[in-house]
């Protein structure tokens, strides 16, 4: 090989894969001496042999490190020199020799030329694709976390490859966001998951769909984030559909959901249009639940949330079908992301959305009214639930305008027992 190839050879690689001329050398090294091994017979027996290569000279030399031995005693070939050999070579160069001394020995084939090139040339791109994914892995081993910006390149086995800081990144298929493309040449902005030993070696791994990718474009975005005025404390995302996001502020002058919108919602937009326009809910903390779903769920007004702690489940009431459908959103996203986003890892709530039933909950306020008539009065319930069904539904109602003669006629009962009916309601008023 003239010096030239090796130099033009070596330059290739440093330009177009932005690799160390030291990093080239020894994949060029290396793939002399698998060259090397596959040209000599018993090539595999010996322990230490290397490739000097010399860029500037453009010369490579195969050389074994080698045992000096007694003449006599000499039983390995491939690993040992006798000891007059080693002087005769030393006496050259100035160096002594004795027995159990190591000598570089200069093994080069007298004919280690053009098939030697070419095998080296073969294996070169696995050398150097080896030295790359080193250097990828040096380059993003402690990266995971951050957002990039990168190029798409092509797809490969379903997989986005992704051009990043002159590395590539794959996109699988779980990492992207639903329905949307990429085409040769786009950039855009991706989260860095991992840098894993994958099939193809280590592999930088990045993604479109993870809900810290919208955390960390907002805090991109947002100065009073990037300050820690105003925290994320969650996210919660269907990609390509809609992402919830609890914020707060350590400021009581500072609005963190107007910091995080910003000023004609310019900072909100630039999010929104790196996330393909995927809809952002910014609501504010708060750690009662029931008002964290109505704010969830607008601009759907709820009538009547409930919580229940025992079962962890809120129960929304809202006006009818329409309001429930459109409080759930498509296919239950918003209620989906909702009970995601009040639950936690230790404790999983379910929300339920409800639309309104005027006959079950009149059937449902007369029993808790006969409930209450029942614990305070102290009458039987057949009782109670004749006074609800004559109008009479409340202590306080029963205490200010019942007449006895009216309980009397509707209820069929003695005017001793009207008597104590409104005075044990007066007295419990």
């Amino acid at each position: 090989m003239a010096t030239t190839d090796i130099t033009a050879l070596i330059d290739f690689y440093v330009r177009e894969k932005d690799l160390t001329r030291e990093r080239v050398i020894q994949a060029l090294e290396a793939s002399f001496i698998t060259a090397y091994a596959k040209m000599v017979p018993g090539a595999d027996r010996i322990q230490n042999i290397r490739a000097v290569v010399n860029a500037q000279k453009g010369t490579v030399k195969i050389k074994a490190e080698m045992t000096v031995v007694n003449d006599d005693e000499m039983t390995d070939a491939f690993n040992e020199v006798k000891l007059s050999v080693a002087r005769a070579a030393g006496a050259k160069s100035g160096k002594t020799y004795e027995p159990g001394d190591t000598i570089s020995v200069n093994i080069t084939p007298k004919d280690f030329g053009r098939i030697a090139v070419q095998t080296a040339r073969q294996t070169m791109q696995q050398r150097i694709r080896k030295a790359e994914q080193e250097m990828l892995a040096e380059a993003f081993r402690d990266r995971a976390g951050e957002v990039v910006t990168g190029t798409v390149r092509r797809y490969d086995k379903g997989d986005v490859i992704v051009e990043v800081e002159k590395f590539e990144g794959i996109v699988p298929l779980r990492q992207r966001i639903p329905g949307e493309e990429y085409s040769t040449g786009d950039q855009m902005r991706f989260y860095i998951v991992e840098v894993r030993d994958g099939v193809r070696g280590n592999e930088l791994i990045l993604s479109r769909s993870h809900p810290n990718l919208v955390r960390r474009l907002f805090e991109n975005e947002v100065l009073e984030i990037a300050e820690h005025t105003v925290e994320i404390l969650t996210v919660v995302r269907e990609p390509g559909y809609r992402t919830k996001m609890i914020v707060r502020s350590n400021d009581p002058n500072v609005d963190p959901i107007g910091a995080c919108v910003g000023m004609r919602g310019a900072r909100v937009k630039n999010v929104v249009n790196e996330l393909n326009h995927e809809k952002v809910d910014i609501l504010e903390y708060t750690n009662d639940k029931a008002t964290l779903v109505t704010e969830s769920l607008a601009p759907i007004e709820p009538m009547k949330v409930t919580v229940d702690e025992a079962n962890r489940l809120v129960t929304v009431i809202v006006a009818d079908d329409k309001a429930a459908a459109k409080a759930k959103g498509r296919k239950g996203q918003n209620v989906r992301l909702t009970a995601r986003l009040i639950s936690s890892p230790e404790q999983r709530w379910d929300v339920r959305v409800e639309a309104h039933d005027e006959k079950a909950a009149a059937q449902n306020m007369a029993q808790e009214g006969a409930g209450e008539l029942v614990s305070v009065l102290g009458i039987s319930p057949a009782l109670a639930a004749s006074m609800v069904a004559s109008g009479f539904t409340t202590v306080q109602g029963i205490a200010a305008y019942a007449q006895a003669e009216d309980l009397i006629e509707m209820l069929l009962i003695t005017e001793e027992e009207a008597n104590a009916i409104i005075e044990k309601a007066k007295a419990a008023c």
